[in-house]
């Protein structure tokens, strides 16, 4: 009987072999599936001022999925009915987290009070280093987000808008700045820095789109026109 080393396969198992190989590399193909970035259909619309916003005009995907209505009316509309600024811990509320967050060697006192630090204000390219310059603003302001559909919301749902620290809903701005703002909307309020303009819209439209509020034909227009330089 010949050494086991010296048994080859017959004709026969060589096809067998090469069949069932073909058969392996067939099947996983076959298997093969190609999946979407997660989130691409809607983009990346930015992260806030701390981080300078997203890029690549993310937020157009977002933008078509807005429903487009006319402005509610204002009747009934407060800003008290967003409270703010909450407790948000450690003796600090919602506008001195803003301020630890988008400034630079941000100091305060054991009860949170911000004592001093840098801020870089993104609407209009200003920096001081007096947090009493600086404003908190809302990307969608409150009366902006009322007469888009906050108006319907509980009191509680308009206390999380005018808190929101996780969508790109609050930044740290110059007084100046916030003040021109008001409670305009992009189509008649745009910041003078225009290379903020890119995050700006993104940033709009992610707040708008997770809150489920509506733009009107000029607002999505000047945000289209806005994505445009991203």
């Amino acid at each position: 009987m010949p050494h086991s080393s010296d048994v080859r396969p017959s004709t026969n198992g060589k096809a067998v072999l090469i069949a069932l190989a073909l058969a392996t590399v067939l099947t996983g193909a076959g298997s093969c599936e190609v999946s979407s970035t997660p989130g691409a259909a809607e983009g990346s619309a930015g992260t806030g001022a701390g981080t300078g916003g997203g890029g690549g005009g993310g937020g157009t995907g977002s933008l078509d999925t807005l429903t487009v209505a006319a402005a509610s009316s204002m009747s009934g509309y407060s800003r008290e009915k967003f409270t703010h600024w909450i407790s948000q811990g450690n003796g600090c509320d919602t506008r001195d987290v803003v301020l630890k967050r988008d400034g630079k060697n941000v100091k305060a006192t054991a009860d949170c009070k911000i004592t001093g630090g840098s801020w870089h204000s993104p609407y209009d390219n200003k920096d001081t280093t007096d947090p009493q310059d600086m404003d908190i603003d809302h990307m969608v302001p409150l009366a902006a987000a009322w007469r888009s559909g906050a108006g319907k919301w509980t009191d509680e749902q308009r206390k999380d808008f005018a808190n929101d620290l996780t969508r790109p809903q609050l930044f740290a701005v110059s007084l100046q700045s916030n003040r021109s703002k008001g409670d305009q909307d992009p189509s008649t309020w745009k910041p003078p820095n225009h290379a903020f303009w890119c995050t700006y819209a993104q940033d709009w439209v992610t707040v708008k789109a997770y809150y489920k509020l509506t733009v009107t034909q000029a607002e999505k227009t000047s945000l289209a026109d806005m994505l445009a330089t991203c």
